[in-house]
C-alpha cells in the first residue's frame, strides 16, 4: 500500500505575489461550508473538494438528504475512475448491514455497552432535532436502563440479540403486578414472560452444574441460604445477571407511574418498530452483512441512499445509526504512514448530527478522517442541537472544524459570525477638508481605523455560479492556523461548477 503524504497540495492558492496550499493535513481537520439556497455550495466548493477526495485515493461514508446524491456520486466515481470503489447501500439493493451481528462481533466484554450507545445515541439525535434535547437526567436514566436491561434478558436467555425480540419484549412487560399475578392461558405466554422463563431455566442448569462440581465438604457449608446466595453470585455472572433483572423489571419499572411508564416505553418501542418495517429491517436487521465500515479502510465508498427527503425519520435514523459507528470503527484503526485518509461527507449535515459529534471531530485529525459538513446557515445548527445554551454547543463544535468555507448567503446570523471569525485589521482612512476665510485654507490628514476585514453584507453579493456567472461560483474560505495568502488566514476563491480532475492513484 502506497503512503499518503499529509503534506500532499489539494488546492493551490495563487496571488499576483505567492502561492500557497491546502493539503490533505488541512483536510484531516475538518470542513464546514455555508451556503444560503441556491449559492453553490455543493456544486462548487462541495465538488471541488469530493473529486480531490477520490482522485487522491480517500475512501469514505457519504450520507444523503436529497434524491440526486446517489447520481452525483456515481458521476464523481466516473470521473475520478473510482466507479468500483462506490458501494450503495439502499432498499433493493446487493448490500446490507446487520448492526446487531456487526456490533456482537466487537468486543464480548463489552456487547450490551456497544449496542446502548448505538441505540441510545439515535433516540436522542431524534429527540434534540423534534423538541430539543431534554436536560432532565431521570429520563435519560431511566430510557438507558430499560435499554440495557432488555438486552441483557435477550442475550441470558436466547444467548443472541435481536430487534423483533426486544420489540416484542418492550410490548409485553406487565403493567401492574395484578397483571404479572395473572397466570396466562395455555398458548398465551408473552415474549416478556417466555423471555424470563428461558433465563432462569438457562441459569439454574448452571447453577445446578456449579453445585454438583463442588467438593462434598463445601456443599454442607452451603446449605445456609445466605451463604449460597452469596458464593453463587461470586462464582457465576449470569446468576448475578438474573438478579439485577429481576430487581428493575419486578421491583423497580412495574411501579412506575403508568405516566412515566408509558413515555419509557414508547420512546424505546417507537424506534425499534420503525427498524422492523421494509425496506429497514432488510438493509439494517436481518442477514449477514456484506458491507461493515472497514471496507473504507481499503478504498470503498460507502453512500446510504436512504435520502432524508424520500425515507424521512426513519431514512435520518438509520444513516445516524450507520454513521455512529462508522465513527467510533475508524477511530480504533491503527495510524501509520500508510493509513489512508477517510472522509465523511454529509450535504444538510444538520440532519444527521448527533451528541457524540463533537468529542468524535476532536480527535478526527489524528484517525486521518476528513469531516465535510455542508449547511445553510447557523440557525440550522440551533434548531437541530437545541436544548440549553445550543449557541455555544454549536460553535463549540464548529471550533473542531479547522477549514470554512463562505459562499453566498442572506442569513444575518451565519454572515455576523462569518465576518467575526475573519477578524478586524487596521484600515488607514484618509479625510481630506477645506477652509474659505480671510485665507483660502487646505487639510489632508490621514488615520488608522479598526474595521472588519470583510463586512457581513459582502457574503449577500457573492457571485452564485449558473449561465449568468460562467458557472463560476464565489466563496471565502478560512483556515484556523496556517496562513493561507499574505500573511492572511482566509481568502476570497472562485469555484468551477464544471471542474474535473485527472485520478492521481
Amino acid at each position: 500500500m502506497p503512503a499518503f503524504d499529509l503534506d500532499q497540495p489539494l488546492i493551490e492558492l495563487a496571488s499576483q505575489t505567492e502561492r500557497g496550499y491546502w493539503t490533505i493535513r488541512h483536510a484531516v481537520e475538518g470542513v464546514q461550508i455555508f451556503g444560503g439556497i441556491g449559492s453553490g455550495k455543493t456544486s462548487g466548493s462541495g465538488r471541488m473538494l469530493a473529486l480531490k477526495y477520490l482522485a487522491s485515493g480517500f475512501g469514505g461514508l457519504v450520507l444523503t438528504v436529497k434524491p440526486d446524491e446517489k447520481q452525483a456520486w456515481q458521476e464523481y466515481c466516473q470521473l475520478t475512475g473510482r466507479e468500483r470503489d462506490l458501494i450503495i447501500l439502499e432498499p433493493g439493493g446487493p448490500h446490507r448491514f446487520n448492526f446487531l451481528q456487526y456490533e456482537s462481533r466487537q468486543a464480548k466484554s463489552a456487547l450490551t455497552e456497544n449496542i446502548v450507545e448505538v441505540l441510545k445515541t439515535v433516540i436522542r439525535a431524534g429527540e434534540e432535532k423534534d423538541s430539543g434535547k431534554s436536560d432532565d437526567a431521570f429520563w435519560e436514566t431511566a430510557l438507558d436502563m430499560l435499554i440495557f436491561n432488555v438486552i441483557d434478558l435477550c442475550q441470558l436467555a436466547y444467548g443472541h440479540i435481536s430487534v423483533q425480540q426486544m420489540y416484542d419484549i418492550v410490548q409485553t412487560i406487565p403493567k401492574s403486578h395484578e397483571q404479572l399475578q395473572n397466570s396466562p392461558q395455555e398458548g398465551e405466554v408473552k415474549a416478556f414472560q417466555k423471555a424470563f422463563e428461558a433465563a432462569r431455566k438457562r441459569v439454574t442448569e448452571n447453577m445446578d452444574a456449579w453445585f454438583n462440581a463442588l467438593p462434598a465438604a463445601q456443599q454442607t457449608i452451603l446449605q445456609n441460604e445466605a451463604a449460597f446466595e452469596a458464593e453463587l453470585l461470586h462464582a457465576l455472572p449470569q446468576a448475578r445477571l438474573l438478579k439485577f433483572l429481576d430487581q428493575f423489571f419486578f421491583d423497580s419499572f412495574i411501579n412506575l407511574s403508568e405516566k412515566t411508564r408509558s413515555i419509557i416505553d414508547f420512546t424505546f418501542a417507537g424506534f425499534l418498530f420503525r427498524l422492523l418495517r421494509e425496506p429497514v429491517y432488510s438493509l439494517f436487521c436481518r442477514g449477514d452483512s456484506t458491507v461493515t465500515p472497514e471496507d473504507c479502510l481499503n478504498g470503498k465508498i460507502i453512500l446510504l441512499n436512504l435520502p432524508v427527503k424520500v425515507y424521512h425519520k426513519v431514512g435520518r435514523d438509520c444513516q445516524i445509526l450507520f454513521k455512529y459507528i462508522w465513527q467510533r470503527a475508524m477511530e480504533k484503526r491503527p495510524v501509520n504512514p500508510q493509513a489512508r485518509p477517510l472522509f465523511l461527507w454529509a450535504d444538510e449535515a444538520q440532519n444527521f448530527l448527533h451528541e457524540h459529534d463533537a468529542d468524535y471531530q476532536a480527535t478526527a485529525r489524528s484517525s486521518r478522517i476528513a469531516t465535510v459538513y455542508i449547511s445553510q446557515n447557523l440557525p440550522n445548527y440551533y434548531a437541530c442541537m437545541g436544548g440549553q445554551k445550543a449557541e455555544f454547543r454549536v460553535k463549540s463544535f464548529l471550533g473542531t472544524l479547522g477549514t470554512k468555507i463562505f459562499h453566498a448567503n442572506a442569513d444575518i446570523e451565519t454572515n455576523k459570525y462569518a465576518s467575526e471569525l475573519f477578524g478586524e485589521a487596521y484600515f488607514e482612512e484618509e479625510s481630506h477638508s477645506v477652509t474659505v476665510s480671510q485665507n483660502f485654507g487646505q487639510t489632508k490628514s490621514k488615520s488608522l481605523k479598526l474595521e472588519r476585514m470583510v463586512r457581513p453584507e459582502e457574503f449577500v453579493r457573492l457571485r452564485t455560479g449558473g449561465p449568468l456567472n460562467n458557472f463560476r461560483v464565489e466563496g471565502y474560505l478560512h483556515r484556523q492556523g496556517d496562513a493561507l495568502l499574505r500573511g492572511l488566514n482566509h481568502t476570497k476563491m472562485l469555484f468551477n461548477q464544471h471542474y474535473q480532475p485527472s485520478p492521481t492513484r
